[in-house]
């Protein structure tokens, strides 16, 4: 019946337009007519993206809304959707529009067993999955008569022999509350290379696994137990999805074994105002480094990831940042942080300064190590848009003696400072470039024989984080730096330095 008066008031387009709402209502599971003595049928809800203009429409041609054409009230207009950064509650001088809700990627899981109105959470409102994976093409562009051959610490695919496609990270992650006093945290590596295999790689490796234990509910005390960050240098701190140079530098990633990681127990201070504000910095997109606490203390092993623990000493580090905000909104971080050890160094054989019998320098192996201990300062001006990055540490450790014939004590020093431009388009999302130059005079303690040298690099790239779940950097490195790989030939000294040219570009895919 309704179908004929919308015809007769509006026209047939108004009258397919009933019979369109009739089955999609239908469709989805909605009674197609309201009963009798109800309220009319609403029309169809369109979400629109934020600031999007609404145009009213007038007439049938241009959509007049069913309930005009059936003389009721018209609806009123649909609310913006919900999820935003102002929803939120977070500051909008922080947050791009690239970053300004969370409509993407695998927030959670439905559980077709949870009924509504059943007590509690589900399980899928307590734990998340997300993940990021890093599928990289690298080349040596080109490399000086004296060089040694291309070796970058932090990029294996760089070898000068097979350098080709490469997948540098493939990570899953599983986090969420437990409860309001304990929240679990775990991350896997699906593109681990094993240490001494050359011809096999995409071993899948435990990469975090810890608990953080709340003293109460605003979280600002919190104990960290298991396999975590060890909270040493703002690079090492951040993640690698958000780091904008495709890897961190010799410098500050030599002082915990190049993978950021070890066992142990970490206690971690931040006010709530502070935890917010952290947040904030990596949800908005600005490369945070994350909650990691305002001052932290923490005892682990030493070792590194994935490496048993091979004395009764300890590492012991502290760290202290102070975040804050101007009154424009720009966002500065300063930091000072330090630890100190015993590490043991591997050993593997070489021909010393090239030449006799292949051996293993003294001092490699054991129970007991060397003193290992740095100290750093960080300072970060935020990207918005201009931003600038530095860090630099002093210290002694590990190192190779000149003579190539033992391991000792020597001293160290290096770090970095970068410059980079944020430009948010607002159409094709976010483009970064930067400018990045490292330094480090100092041991490799972690790889075999703890080789000693001078690295020295310039990163000019550009990252385009074009949606939110993907991104694309292009990177161009000129390096004059130690090839750290130990060399058994007759003939062939280690640990000369590779001088060249590396091209590489990332595509990132965030879920």
């Amino acid at each position: 019946m309704k179908v004929f008066v919308a015809a007769r008031r509006g026209g047939w387009g108004a009258a397919a337009a009933l019979v369109w709402s009739i089955v999609s209502g239908a469709a989805a599971g909605q009674a197609p007519v309201a009963p009798e003595g109800t309220a009319p049928l609403a029309p169809p809800t369109v979400l629109l993206e934020p600031g999007t203009p609404v145009e009213p429409a007038t007439g049938p041609e241009s959509g007049t809304a069913l309930s005009t054409l059936l003389g009721e009230e018209p609806a009123p207009p649909p609310a913006p959707p919900a999820g935003g950064a102002a929803a939120t509650g977070r500051d909008l001088r922080l947050y791009d529009r690239l970053h300004c809700d969370d409509n993407y990627g695998v927030k959670s899981l439905f559980d077709s067993l949870h009924q509504p109105g059943a007590k509690g959470k589900a399980w899928y409102e307590k734990y998340s999955i997300r993940g990021y994976a890093q599928p990289r093409f690298g080349r040596t562009l080109y490399q000086t008569s004296d060089s040694a051959a291309p070796n970058l610490v932090g990029d294996r695919s760089i070898n000068g022999n097979a350098e080709d496609f490469f997948v540098r990270r493939a990570r899953f992650i599983l986090f969420g509350d437990v409860s309001d006093y304990l929240s679990l945290y775990t991350q896997y590596d699906f593109a681990v290379t094993l240490p001494g295999v050359s011809t096999s790689a995409f071993f899948s490796q435990l990469r975090d696994f810890y608990g953080d234990v709340y003293l109460n509910k605003d979280r600002v005390n919190r104990f960290r137990i298991g396999l975590s960050k060890v909270p040493y240098g703002f690079e090492n701190m951040q993640s690698s999805q958000n780091r904008v140079p495709l890897d961190r530098t010799d410098a500050i990633n030599s002082g915990v074994s190049f993978n950021e990681r070890d066992l142990g127990v970490f206690y971690y201070w931040t006010p709530t105002d502070k935890q917010k504000l952290l947040k904030d910095l990596v949800d908005g997109g600005l490369k945070g480094s994350g909650n990691y606490g305002i001052f932290a203390l923490g005892v682990y092993n030493g070792q590194g990831l994935a490496v048993l623990e091979q004395n009764l000493q300890p590492h012991v580090v502290a760290r202290f940042t102070w975040p804050f905000q101007l009154p424009s909104g720009q966002v500065v971080e300063a930091s000072v942080q330090g630890y100190t050890g015993m590490f043991v160094v591997p050993g593997s054989d070489i021909r010393i300064r090239g030449e006799g019998d292949s051996a293993t320098p003294d001092g490699t192996g054991g129970n007991r190590g060397y003193r290992d201990q740095r100290i750093a300062g960080t300072f970060v001006w935020y990207p918005q848009p201009f931003g600038f990055q530095s860090e630099w540490n002093v210290g002694r450790g590990p190192g190779l003696s000149e003579a190539q014939d033992r391991v000792e004590t020597r001293s160290l020093q290096g770090g970095y400072a970068m410059v980079m431009y944020k430009w948010d388009t607002g159409r094709v999302g976010n483009v970064i470039p930067y400018t990045r130059y490292q330094y480090y005079k100092g041991g490799y303690k972690v790889l075999p024989n703890a080789p000693y040298g001078t690295h020295k690099q310039w990163d000019i790239g550009t990252e385009w984080h074009f949606r939110k779940e993907m991104e694309l950097t292009l990177e161009y490195s000129i390096v004059d730096g130690l090839n750290v790989n130990a060399i058994d030939r007759d003939g062939a000294l280690s640990y000369r330095n590779f001088r060249g040219g590396v091209l590489r570009t990332q595509f990132q895919i965030n879920y």
